[in-house]
């Protein structure tokens, strides 16, 4: 997917900057950049500072099924704004976004879809 692709599909989405998502977490920074360490949350450059979609943090808490996800993506060797072009882009199969099907509590079709997809 080309850069002006990846745009397309962020600008539909609500962006945070990682002092945001940290704050609404209610951990530090430090503790923060750990989650993303542990795949539990993934951002990326996006409009001039790292950010992530707001989606990512429900109730102050990472978006359950969101680790396992991302880390399946990367055991595919799917990282960076590629993983969260995925993330963010409708599929016709799970009739929503991949984050939005995690928000649904469908992780196992959104796990079998980064099989294909990486496959």
């Amino acid at each position: 997917m080309t850069e002006d692709n990846a745009t397309n599909v962020y600008a539909d989405h609500d962006w945070i900057t990682l002092k945001e998502a940290a704050t609404q977490l209610g951990v530090s920074s430090g503790r923060l950049h750990r989650l993303m360490e542990e795949r539990y949350l993934c951002s990326v450059k996006y409009d001039g500072d790292k950010k992530m979609p707001q989606a990512f943090v429900i109730d102050g808490e990472p978006l359950a099924g969101l680790r396992g996800t991302l880390t399946l993506l990367a055991d595919h060797g799917i990282e960076g704004d590629e993983a969260m072009t995925w993330l963010l882009t409708e599929d016709d199969g799970l009739g929503a976004t991949p984050v939005r099907a995690l928000q649904q509590g469908r992780k196992a079709p959104v796990r079998k879809l980064v099989q294909l997809f990486a496959g």
